[in-house]
């Protein structure tokens, strides 16, 4: 029996001319294409049989030829703030992590592009964890189409991808994900509500910079010297702080830094003058990330009072700069933590192992 083809892997123009093909082999008039590529994205269906609106006998037909899958929600949480954790186990036993954050009219959902992370970030807890494998288009998507499955459904208003893995490694699947999530014809989100943060893999931001779309740019820099990165983040040997900030330069959109707040680790005055140098080199957008307990990997989160002031180092450096809200501090909502606690650590592999950067 012939292997049946996944529509979630494809973009939309791709899944239009194979349900075109199958229609044209069954029979059927070409509106089908449409009320099936719906049931896709738009108003995604859990398989064939509920779709309800085209006949038996074509459900049937579409099920022999095509596939669905879903992710299996493996056990959720919910946070006192209205934050979301979900586990998804996924076909080979793997598991990942998305999380929905409410925020007055807005929900963004922190999405996964891998299972586990090869990178080590010291204070990561999925770096802890260690890397498995680059998810598929469909498992990273799929993330969405789950909210909208939900009873009730989640309605998704914004994307990060700041879950588990570095999208940039995994670019190739991230890539045609970003299509997915912005064409009108699938998930429809605006790019300007789609964010990718990275380390700082240089390929992958040259790579996003050729789309057209006005997608956004997070970079985790969490240090504002090489010698201090290079300690936290061992991703900075092979993308150098400085080729970092180049990257930021050219980058021809408005850049995010991510810096996670470390108590007497990159939260001294001194640092704050060397960031704020940084973030107008590349007129850098910083935003400040108190360091969650859960996960923390035996660091101490920055008080409160010297987030504050750090942040008012900054911004009198001409510096714009928020100071996230910590949120799920109730559940295992640090990025990894959850999965830690269900399935274990795994044994760390190197970023060269099913990691490499795919750019066209």
């Amino acid at each position: 029996m012939t292997e049946r083809e996944n529509l979630l892997n494809l973009v939309p123009a791709d899944a239009e001319q194979r349900l075109a093909q199958a229609m044209t082999e069954l029979g059927q008039p070409s509106y089908r294409v449409g009320q099936v590529l719906r049931r896709l994205w738009q108003v995604p269906a859990a398989s064939f049989a509920d779709m309800t609106e085209i006949p038996l006998a074509l459900r049937t037909a579409l099920d022999e030829r095509f596939s669905l899958p879903r992710l299996e929600l493996a056990t959720s949480q919910q946070s006192s703030d209205g934050t979301r954790k979900f586990l998804f186990r996924l076909r080979d036993g793997e598991a990942i992590e998305t999380v929905s954050i409410p925020d007055g009219n807005r929900v963004t959902l922190c999405i996964s592009s891998q299972a586990g992370c090869a990178l080590r970030c010291a204070f990561c807890a999925t770096g802890a964890m260690g890397f498995s494998r680059n998810l598929d288009v469909y498992e990273i998507a799929g993330q969405v189409r789950e909210m909208r499955l939900l009873d009730p459904p989640i309605e998704i208003t914004n994307i990060v991808f700041m879950g588990m893995g570095e999208p940039m490694m995994n670019w190739k699947a991230v890539d045609p994900t970003l299509t997915l999530l912005n064409d009108p014809r699938a998930l429809g989100i605006g790019a300007r509500h789609i964010t990718i943060s990275t380390v700082g893999v240089l390929p992958g931001i040259i790579a996003l910079g050729k789309r057209p779309e006005q997608f956004r740019l997070a970079i985790s820099i969490h240090a504002p010297n090489d010698e201090l990165r290079q300690q936290l983040m061992p991703i900075n040997t092979k993308f150098p702080l400085a080729e970092v900030i180049e990257a930021a330069k050219v980058f021809d959109r408005r850049v995010t830094f991510e810096y996670v707040m470390l108590g007497g680790v990159n939260d001294n005055i001194e640092q704050a003058r060397e960031l704020a140098s940084l973030a107008r080199e590349c007129r850098a957008f910083v935003n400040l990330i108190p360091l969650h307990p859960g996960g923390s990997q035996g660091f101490v989160p920055t008080s409160g009072n010297e987030i504050s002031r750090f942040a008012r180092l900054l911004r009198g450096r001409d510096v714009e700069v928020a100071v996230r809200k910590s949120r799920g501090i109730d559940i295992a909502a640090a990025c990894g933590q959850l999965r830690v606690e269900r399935l274990g650590r795994r044994t760390p592999r190197a970023p060269e192992q099913d990691s490499d950067v795919q750019v066209a």
